[in-house]
């Protein structure tokens, strides 16, 4: 495992780089990181803290065996096939852990990824992978199988199985791991649902995928205070559309009831440009009474008016900074706000200046 020794590790500048004798060294501009001399074995979690592959600061000839032990530490022992000699093996992503779910999310120029019959008898604890694709299509194979995934579509495959991954231009996108002992379905339900689309074109499935890419999509949500909490509605997620897809009423039932709250603010969320966006909206798409809307909120100390305004400025703030031509009414209203007024007065209650200061800052 000596090549995982020089993981790149750190999520905010705490980069490490691979030197010329196989050991550790900080680079000059980071504090120097502690190295045990192990890492983890497949399955076992490896902490809050993201890490980084990065085969951009690994010798050529070593990429290939560092890529198959970092993921095999990381995520699970695979084999995979690259399309040439050293130079035209490359990996670049991220491993965090949130609970009981670990995501990877990036891309490599493997065209073929296989478990093969030997390491689904390994020791690892049995899971099962949620790959949603971000880009162009690729193909799982499993029990006989195929699934072609394009964007926008999820499947799913199971470790104590044999499997193939295949992307001809290389394997790219987010996969999630979970447990069985986390997910809590039968194994034959597992078996059935694996290496066919879930549900394509059900809202579930739609909510499920969109959120899932929000996960990866901002890195200081995975590194935030308390970030491991969002594991288990995500996997309660991942549960529904399983059970969705094989119409397995009754299992879907208790996972829909918990994620509620989830499937609340992910509406919000994909809403919130629309002036519009209200609670009574919200609740009819749910089909659930605004009480109860209030109810399911207040479970989580949310006040749905606040949680409304503090993404939309956050949303304005972040367009004030990036484009200093558009007009501030203009920012406000494409996010939401109906009046400039008060706009700038939630604005400068917010964050403490007017949005012209800030945009000037």
């Amino acid at each position: 495992m000596a090549l995982v020794e020089n993981w790149v590790s750190g999520w905010r500048g705490l980069g490490l780089a691979a030197s010329h004798n196989g050991r550790r060294r900080a680079e000059s501009s980071a504090p120097r990181l502690v190295s045990t001399g192990t890492f983890p074995r497949a399955g076992r979690k490896v902490g809050a803290m993201p890490f980084i592959l990065n085969t951009d600061e690994v010798e050529e000839r070593d990429r290939a065996e560092f890529v198959h032990e970092a993921l095999g530490a990381t995520m699970v022992p695979i084999e995979l096939h690259w399309p040439g000699r050293h130079r035209s093996v490359a990996a670049h992503g991220v491993v965090t852990d949130l609970g009981d779910l670990t995501i990877c999310s990036g891309r490599t120029t493997a065209l073929r990824v296989e478990r093969t019959v030997a390491l689904a008898r390994d020791s690892m604890e049995p899971s099962i992978f949620i790959n949603v694709q971000l880009s162009g299509s690729s193909m799982v194979v499993q029990h006989d199988r195929e699934a072609v995934l394009r964007p926008g579509e999820l499947v799913m495959y199971d470790s104590t199985s044999p499997y193939t991954l295949l992307n001809d231009t290389g394997m790219t996108g987010d996969f999630f791991r979970v447990p069985h002992s986390a997910l809590a379905m039968p194994h034959d339900m597992i078996r059935a649902a694996c290496a066919v689309k879930l549900s394509p074109g059900h809202p579930v499935a739609l909510l499920t995928h969109d959120y899932l890419r929000r996960l990866t999509a901002d890195p200081a949500l995975t590194t935030a205070v308390n970030a491991d909490l969002v594991g288990h509605p995500s996997i309660e997620l991942i549960r529904a559309v399983i059970a969705t897809h094989l119409r397995a009423d009754e299992l879907a039932a208790e996972p829909m009831a918990a994620t509620l709250q989830t499937r609340i603010l992910e509406y919000a969320r994909r809403h919130l440009h629309d002036p519009g966006l209200s609670a009574e909206r919200i609740a009819a798409a749910h089909h659930i009474s605004v009480r109860h809307l209030y109810k399911v909120l207040a479970g989580g100390g949310i006040s749905l008016a606040d949680w409304i305004r503090t993404r939309r400025l956050e949303a304005c703030r972040k367009a004030l900074a990036a484009d200093d031509a558009m007009a501030i009414g203009a920012v406000a209203r494409r996010h939401g706000f109906t009046d400039v007024s008060s706009f700038s007065r939630a604005f400068r209650a917010e964050y403490g200046m007017s949005p012209s200061e800030w945009r000037k800052r």
